[in-house]
């Protein structure tokens, strides 16, 4: 057996190790990982097939597993599962970036670490389990993938974001909603993190949330602004190279409750 025969042996069974499936047919497998800049015979049908698998396993889980949710509240959980963040993050998990074959474009481009790119090919994933064997496989795949974000993801009974229930909470109470705005942007363009700063005048609040996107940035910050307002904490003081978070009814510093920020960002802040 030759080298490179030998080599993609081992590189198709360090993939199915971390999916906990092994393929039949490892071409269809090689198709799933194979963007467009790289060949003609690529991944986006298999994608197509893929996204439709990913919904309909999602919708099952959730409809068993949550009976006392309604349609609606079900569609928002589903749609959190399934978007491109929540696929990137799991991507990123399986370490799917080294398996990636790109056209030498995307590759300069940071294409391999892009995350439209990592979850469109984990969606093709799943479709290429399907055609290799069948639903209940592909649906044990998505199930195990899933079972960190199932039990870590935000507001499982409602499946409503940060954001929304920020928003809401503050409308429930009459409060004008938060403003979001970017404080700085840094890395590359292919791998950027995203700072971005929550206000809520009126409570004098101020959070920031950092992430690979303007939108995880956000909702990072609205996650910390939740819960300061719902520990009716809204006043603010700063020292030297800290900020501090106070209670409203304590004259002392809650050290409790600090935050570690660094120097450029307590600057913007404290403007």
């Amino acid at each position: 057996m030759s080298d490179k025969k030998m080599n993609d042996i081992m590189w198709y069974l360090s993939l199915e190790h971390r999916l906990g499936y092994t393929f039949k047919n490892t071409d269809i497998l090689r198709q799933a990982l194979t963007h467009c800049s790289y060949s003609s015979i690529h991944n986006e049908r298999l994608e197509f097939l893929g996204d439709s698998i990913l919904n309909c396993v999602i919708a099952s889980l959730l409809f068993e597993h949550y009976n006392s949710i309604n349609e609606g509240d079900l569609s928002r959980f589903r749609s959190n599962l399934v978007k491109q963040q929540t696929l990137y993050e799991i991507a990123k998990k399986l370490e799917l970036s080294k398996f990636l074959l790109l056209g030498d474009g995307e590759i300069k481009s940071g294409g391999c670490n892009r995350p439209s790119i990592l979850a469109d090919t984990l969606e093709a994933i799943f479709g290429a389990i399907f055609l290799d064997s069948h639903f209940g496989n592909v649906q044990k795949v998505i199930y195990s993938l899933y079972k960190t974000v199932l039990n870590s993801i935000n507001s499982i009974i409602t499946g409503k974001d940060s954001k929304t229930l920020l928003q809401e909470y503050l409308q429930k109470r009459k409060i004008p909603l938060p403003e979001y705005k970017i404080l700085a942007t840094y890395g590359a363009a292919h791998n950027q993190k995203f700072e971005i700063i929550c206000i809520i005048p009126k409570l004098k609040i101020k959070t920031c949330g950092i992430g690979p996107s303007r939108r995880s940035g956000e909702q990072m910050a609205a996650n910390l602004a939740l819960n300061l307002v719902r520990s009716s904490i809204i006043k603010i003081s700063f020292s030297s190279e800290k900020l501090f978070l106070t209670d409203n009814n304590l004259n002392k510093t809650n050290t409790s409750n600090l935050i570690i920020l660094p120097k450029d960002l307590k600057k913007n802040l404290m403007k």
